[in-house]
């Protein structure tokens, strides 16, 4: 029993220590920054190589922060937008309607203003116009979104790339020295494994930044839907009034 009893105090202990190792590490990690591991973490990878990873990480945090702020400023209150619309086909005033478009930012602003440019020529060439001007306003927001999945493609993929880059050097080393030990073998892993793991860190960075703006793409595209149905009725709502 007493044997038992020296086994877990000794046990207690070694788990006590190893936890204020442990804390002692995290607070010098802390204390050192998270700056500083990466930029340590980004070395020990290799910098002539990293860099290809941090510059496919920029480059695609950029098309993304331009992907974000377009798709925000496409944003537009379109309830207001076709009750104004409707409030002046309602009084026949067909200017005031492309007035109230013009002047309202945003793609569906843009639709409607070419809707109601042709509201004279019949309500089949009001859609038509719809239509196709639709589809070119769809191709500017998804502008740019291919760039994005490039970058998410390329990022891994150059991280794989760095592991094969890093096992060569192991081997190398194991030519040159002719062993096969831990230490031998220790610098090409370490090169393979932080380039791997940098690729699919900027990777998972780029693909929560696509999935957000693809939301958002969405989000635009169904109201620029809705909208376009709310203006044919509208336009056959203003015919029916006063092309008698």
């Amino acid at each position: 029993m007493k044997k038992l009893f020296a086994k877990a105090f000794l046990g207690l202990c070694a788990l006590g220590t190893s936890t204020v190792a442990f804390a002692q590490e995290a607070d010098q990690v802390i204390a050192g920054g998270v700056h500083h591991a990466l930029t340590t973490k980004f070395i020990e990878g290799g910098a002539d190589f990293m860099r290809y990873v941090a510059i496919a990480l920029i480059l695609g945090l950029a098309f993304c922060l331009e992907r974000i702020i377009y798709l925000n400023l496409a944003e537009t209150n379109t309830d207001k937008l076709l009750k104004g619309i409707e409030d002046a086909l309602d009084k026949g005033d067909v200017e005031g309607a492309k007035a109230i478009a013009r002047d309202t930012r945003g793609p569906i602003a843009s639709i409607a203003c070419q809707g109601l440019m042709r509201i004279d020529q019949g309500i089949d060439v009001v859609e038509k116009s719809i239509i196709s001007y639709g589809g070119v306003q769809g191709g500017l927001l998804e502008k740019n979104l291919s760039w994005i999945t490039l970058f998410i493609a390329m990022a891994p993929s150059l991280g794989f790339l760095g592991t094969v880059i890093g096992m060569i050097m192991a081997f190398d080393k194991i030519e040159q020295v002719g062993d096969i030990s831990p230490t031998v073998v220790a610098g090409g892993m370490k090169v393979a494994l932080i380039t791997t793991v940098g690729g699919l860190v900027v990777a998972l960075i780029l693909q929560i930044f696509y999935n957000y703006l693809l939301s958002k793409l969405e989000a635009l595209l169904n109201q620029m839907e809705d909208a376009s149905i709310s203006l044919i009725d509208l336009v056959i709502k203003y015919n029916l009034k006063y092309k008698k």
